[in-house]
């Protein structure tokens, strides 16, 4: 056990019964030392001393139910057999742990199961070890499923929820999960209304209504067809180089992008490449998926990041459509949410067929939810080329402000757009003739933002308008698509927006170091988690956490050359250690592909839990 308090009350407790504890655990992936080493050799000696030594033989912070090497390492040094042994009650709570730890309950009836003998030979290679590790955590799943049925308990409250969907076995929609599809259902009859107030507020596009309910505006084109879906701008930038490159490894495959929004459908319209399409994703409705799915019949369903649609997951997993999340994420906040709802969490996670994850700890999510082909990969943002420029655009704008002093807000949210200003406003006396330009995340935005500024006695010159730059503009309005890779080359500083925002989080850093543009960003950050740590280690990125501290690095970053060439060089450094998703990616989504993008080779059936994860992880 660990050296925390849970285990010091372990410890009293055995003390009773005259058993002594050996405190320490594994690391368990998290780079910290929890006492691992000195419980190992701790065991050693009490196992040469004649005394016997009762292990879990998982780690936390899981996966559970998966042995780690510590248990076949003790045998095969010590010479002791491993005995796979588990004691249970019929009656027990159990509590919502990465493990589903539980307690019994007095009145209860005990069941135990005891394998056989397990021996690690001394001279075991790697190869060996791992194959008795298995077959450990094999024999001690098997014990606790026949110790259950001798106590006549319940064992599916006890199990955790990534242990529940082993070997391919699908959950059944919970009660809640159920409820969902008949209210989606139901609905259907408001889509019209919904779609409407969404178009007057530039989130809808009108013309292609049909799509959001699932009436196709494209034919299927011959041959096989990969489906890709991207929520917004930001996943569908990550996303269209990826496509590129499968479809050049690839010629004879067809593209479905289905996106959420106009912005990112009007990015994907005129990044993708020929063989590819662009349809909206239909309402969450069965019966509008299902149309989807009927029309478009996908070999392959990438979906990208975080993007968990009931229906959809359902409704393509009763169709035979493979699914694959890839750049997978999920929030601390997201994670503690579904594992708290099993019976919607479990039924829409056992039908992943792999989640390619940014980092570990998203990887141990994503497993515990119940992703039985988990596998870290990297962040996709990271290695996306350059922010396309626009040279004429690029032109003209720096003509426009001549030597004016400027600096950049990129992707801002609401309320970050008053601190820009406010910014500016501090800045206006310190640095003369400065220019702010602002690009909002959400051009629809442009002329609320307009008003907010004028507001704070500023002058506005808005780009969707084409507003000119005068000498007395304060703050250039960049309310238009597909610009933002111009003005992170026009300016040498950027603050990066949704850090200051209430919903927080932060957007893509990485876009304005592959321009050479030194970043600046509020205090919430955890969108890019991995990203800014290494940039913060390298001292490749400026962390501010007031709009004073973000006045006064603003003006050093605009008066100060060097300090703008050492952070832009920096952070360029740090992403390189990061980078490599993109070929991973690339390469584990052939070897899902196979030969053919077909189903014989990628259908339920054929996807074998565990040659999937090794050819996987033989990724580099």
């Amino acid at each position: 056990l660990a050296l925390h308090s849970d285990a010091e009350m372990m410890a009293e407790a055995l003390k009773r019964h005259d058993l002594e504890l050996i405190r320490g655990a594994g690391a368990g992936g998290r780079g910290r030392d929890r006492g691992g080493a000195n419980a190992f050799r701790a065991a050693a000696v009490a196992l040469e001393n004649g005394f016997s030594v009762a292990m879990t033989a998982d780690v936390p912070p899981g996966p559970a139910r998966k042995a780690g090497h510590g248990i076949v390492t003790l045998a095969k040094v010590s010479g002791r057999p491993i005995l796979p042994v588990a004691l249970v009650s019929s009656r027990y709570l159990s509590l919502n742990t990465w493990s589903r730890m539980t307690i019994n309950l007095p009145g209860s009836q005990l069941g135990g199961s005891i394998g056989d003998p397990i021996y690690v030979p001394s001279n075991a290679t790697p190869e060996e070890l791992e194959a008795l590790r298995q077959k450990v955590e094999q024999q001690l799943n098997i014990a606790t499923t026949d110790a259950y049925a001798r106590a006549g308990a319940d064992q599916l409250r006890s199990t955790p929820l990534r242990s529940r969907g082993l070997e391919g076995v699908l959950a059944p929609p919970g009660t809640a999960l159920k409820f969902y599809r008949r209210a989606t259902s139901l609905a259907r009859p408001l889509s019209g209304l919904i779609l409407s107030r969404r178009a007057k507020r530039g989130k809808e596009d009108l013309a292609r209504r049909g799509e959001r309910v699932g009436i196709a505006s494209r034919p299927r084109p011959d041959g096989q067809l990969a489906w890709f879906h991207a929520a917004s701008v930001g996943e569908t930038a990550a996303v269209l180089p990826l496509i590129a490159d499968l479809q050049s490894a690839r010629p004879d495959l067809n593209v479905l992008l289905t996106t959420g929004t106009v912005t990112s459908a009007e990015l994907a319209l005129t990044r993708l490449g020929k063989g590819a399409i662009h349809q909206y994703l239909p309402l969450d409705a069965p019966e509008y998926v299902r149309r989807f799915l009927d029309h478009w019949r996908p070999d392959l369903g990438v979906f990208i990041e975080s993007e968990i649609w009931p229906n959809l997951i359902l409704e393509a997993s009763a169709k035979d459509v493979p699914l694959v999340l890839i750049n997978a994420r999920m929030s601390k906040d997201s994670f503690r949410r579904w594992r708290k709802r099993p019976g919607m969490a479990l039924p829409l996670f056992t039908r992943f067929k792999a989640a390619l994850t940014q980092n570990n700890t998203f990887t141990l999510r994503f497993a515990e939810l119940g992703v039985q082909n988990v596998i870290e990969t990297g962040n996709l943002k990271i290695d996306a080329p350059p922010l396309p420029v626009d040279a004429k655009a690029l032109t003209s704008f720096r003509a426009a402000i001549g030597e004016r002093p400027v600096w950049l807000a990129a992707s801002t949210h609401a309320d970050e757009e008053r601190l820009i200003a406010a910014t500016h406003a501090a800045l206006k006396g310190k640095i003369p003739r400065l220019l702010t330009v602002i690009a909002p995340r959400h051009r629809e935005r442009g002329a609320e933002i307009t008003a907010a500024i004028v507001k704070q006695g500023l002058r506005v010159a808005q780009r969707s308008s084409n507003d000119p730059i005068t000498e007395k503009t304060d703050i250039y309005l960049a309310d238009t698509l597909g610009e933002l890779g111009t003005f992170f080359a026009a300016c040498p500083a950027a603050f990066v927006g949704k850090s200051f925002s209430i919903d927080g989080g932060g957007h893509n850093p990485i876009e304005a170091i592959r321009h050479g543009t030194a970043v600046v960003t509020g205090p919430s950050w955890y969108n890019f988690e991995d990203a800014y740590k290494a940039l913060f280690t390298a001292r490749g990125a400026i962390e501010v956490k007031t709009s004073d501290e973000l006045a006064d690095t603003v003006h050093r970053l605009l008066t100060d050359k060097e300090m703008r060439s050492t952070l832009a060089a920096n952070a360029g450094r740090a992403l390189e250690r990061l980078a490599g998703a993109h070929e991973r990616t690339l390469k584990a989504l052939l070897t899902l592909l196979g030969g053919n993008v077909g189903r014989p080779n990628i259908s339920v059936k054929s996807v074998d839990r565990r040659p999937l994860s090794e050819s996987l992880q033989r990724v580099p």
